[in-house]
């Protein structure tokens, strides 16, 4: 049985919660400590975390918003520069792989993944919140999904929070799907959705299929390759960053629609839970990863992302997760 966030004890904030996760390795807090900082410009949201710069989010003139740079631990860069920008040593593969983003190929038929010929877009529409603090910082928008012929398909709400914690990075997204110009099926495919596209040195091959020094690791214990496709609470990928060894864990909320979530998880640097592509994934029939919202109706799915030192074991994931599972409380959608 899940615990539900009515027996939290009394007075316990979510965002203290959230701070206990590390609490066995948080030192005394210094006069340094400012917090989350959320700062909208004209074309991003730069957020901070302690004054040292943790993503920008880019909302204005793109195919869909994105968080670039990514920045985990001791301020190592998690995710690949291009398309944003040219770096030495990157693959110009994939270039809808944009750092880190949320995004869907098939949406009442329409792709909103790629950008190739006649592909949608996902709008910025308004921030209804943007609030920085000491232990955590926020960020709530709206988004039109806008079909090449410029008809708006469906709208978005999501919410981002960004801890403030001494060791690692953590913060959720969640996105909710609004059916609000009639029917809406999110279709069977593989190329979606909750997604990012990590730094190379982290692959587990390289360009030339050569063995890179990346690992792939899921709940279950599957390893490496195999984790493609497969169901699991969560997938950790780690690898060299600057000479360190890195990881990213993203955590499928408990509650979740086909929890647990299948994944889009690639040697390559790319790392998406898809709860979608059933006929890719697992050999279904056609059309059975099709999850249909009525109009009017709202679907809503929940991550938690969580930048570490070390490998799974090092960083505890699993721990971390059952943290986030019994705190997560239920979905009232």
């Amino acid at each position: 049985m899940r615990a539900s966030s009515s027996i939290r004890p009394l007075g316990i904030t979510p965002a203290v919660l959230v701070a206990a996760l590390c609490l066995l390795s948080r030192p005394i807090a210094r006069a340094a400590d400012t917090g989350v900082r959320l700062t909208k410009g004209p074309n991003d949201v730069k957020i901070e975390i302690n004054g040292v710069p943790f993503t920008d989010y880019h909302y204005k003139d793109v195919p869909r918003p994105y968080f670039y740079p990514l920045f985990g631990p001791d301020g190592l860069s998690m995710t690949r520069n291009w398309p944003m920008k040219d770096a030495p040593n990157e693959e110009h593969d994939h270039p809808h792989h944009r750092s880190l983003w949320f995004a869907h190929g098939s949406v009442n038929g329409l792709d909103f993944w790629t950008e190739e010929k006649g592909f949608g877009k996902i709008v910025h529409n308004v921030f209804r919140k943007i609030k920085s603090g000491k232990h955590e910082g926020v960020m709530v928008s709206r988004d039109k999904w806008v079909a090449a012929d410029g008809k708006v398909v469906c709208t978005d709400d999501r919410t981002l929070r960004v801890y403030n914690l001494p060791d690692c990075r953590l913060f959720d997204f969640e996105v909710t799907l609004h059916a609000s110009r009639g029917d809406l099926t999110l279709g069977d495919t593989k190329e979606g959705s909750m997604a990012l596209r990590l730094a190379e040195s982290m692959r587990l091959t390289q360009s030339n299929k050569a063995r890179g020094k990346g690992h792939i690791v899921n709940s279950n214990g599957v390893r490496d390759g195999d984790t493609w496709g497969k169901r699991a609470d969560w997938v950790d990928y780690f690898g060299p960053v600057e000479g360190r060894i890195v990881g990213v864990a993203i955590f499928d909320h408990p509650d979740n629609p086909r929890h647990p979530t299948t994944w889009h998880v690639r040697d390559y640097g790319l790392f998406a839970a898809n709860p979608f592509g059933l006929h890719d994934f697992e050999h279904q029939p056609a059309g059975a990863g099709n999850l249909r919202v009525p109009a009017g109706k709202s679907v809503t799915f929940r991550y938690r992302f969580y930048l570490h030192l070390g490998d799974e074991k090092q960083a505890r994931v699993a721990e971390k997760y059952q943290d986030y599972a019994l705190s997560a409380g239920t979905n009232p959608n």
